[in-house]
């Protein structure tokens, strides 16, 4: 199921909703013709469960030949959200999570070019997240270094504490895309949230898919564009540490709750990386894509 946010028009609030060729199924509307009481938003989904879900499936199957009028509106229509507008906690982010990202970072910045020991871990509060289409916002008072990196993203579906490897995936609820923007110059003695946690630093959409439609999230081709030039082109079985490791390295010491995102890392390709370094700038477009998700793109604006 690739399930949405949207709004129906510009004013409207919020909904929850599916692609369905073409289409965006008001998930509420459909549950109020049929006599369900389903969920309006992404993360009141989430809180039902499994069974919740497979309600919202059945309704799906019963109503695809003849959709009650209202409930479904083609997708060029409506406005598409991030999939959770504003997230409970923070995005946890994952650092040099790629070999080749490793080796760039070690010869620009200033990490080390030994691969890590452990999952290497940031945040990015939930004021950075922003829509499908939605501007990514550029401050030359602040930086002048604005970097891309396109993620898998995780989405938390059960509590998980102290789970083990082999029990990690059982607590995804689905996938998406994300980008984890960057502004290289503002990394303050080794701590990048402020470089990373700006407003509008986690473009994220244009779905969530369930996880029981993604066979295998560690072999996923994902890769990004700036202005329609290919930068990062890699695939997700490159991972250092897969997504189980990094759900239940989290998990020993911090809680992870539904509806909590984690953004695995990037590849190579990055502008920091590349010789000469390349950065994002007011006028710019970045697009971003992951196999069995889809695509976001995003302008560069000028703010300040």
């Amino acid at each position: 199921m690739k399930l949405v946010t949207f709004r129906p028009t510009v004013d409207a609030a919020a909904r929850l909703g599916v692609i369905e060729e073409g289409l965006v199924v008001d998930v509420a509307y459909l549950g109020a013709v049929m006599g369900e009481d389903f969920p309006d938003t992404m993360l009141d989904l989430i809180d039902l469960g499994p069974a919740a879900l497979a309600r919202i499936s059945d309704a799906l199957d019963e109503c695809r030949s003849t959709w009650p009028i209202g409930s479904a509106l083609p997708i060029e229509n409506v406005k598409l959200l991030a999939p959770i507008p504003r997230p409970r906690k923070n995005i946890f982010g994952i650092g040099l999570n790629y070999l080749e990202h490793v080796a760039e970072s070690s010869r620009t910045l200033d990490t080390s070019k030994d691969l890590p020991t452990q999952p290497v871990i940031f945040s990015k509060p939930p004021t950075t997240v922003i829509g499908p289409g939605d501007a990514i916002e550029h401050n030359a008072a602040i930086t002048q270094q604005l970097d891309w990196e396109v993620e898998l993203a995780v989405i938390m579906g059960r509590t998980a504490r102290r789970v083990t490897e082999d029990d990690a995936l059982r607590h995804v609820f689905g996938y998406s895309v994300m980008i984890d923007v960057s502004a290289r110059d503002n990394r303050r003695a080794g701590q990048w949230i402020y470089s990373k946690g700006m407003d509008t630093y986690a473009p994220f959409g244009p779905c969530i898919v369930t996880a029981d439609e993604i066979a295998d999230p560690q072999n996923l081709n994902l890769w990004l564009t700036v202005n329609g030039v290919e930068k990062q082109n890699s695939n997700t079985k490159f991972m250092l540490f897969k997504i189980p490791t990094l759900i239940s390295d989290i998990s020993q010491g911090i809680t992870l709750e539904p509806g909590d995102i984690i953004a695995t890392g990037t590849p190579e390709g990055v502008g920091a990386g590349r010789d000469p370094q390349e950065w994002l700038w007011p006028g710019d477009v970045v697009e971003a894509h992951v196999e069995a998700i889809g695509t976001i793109r995003h302008p560069v604006v000028k703010v300040g």
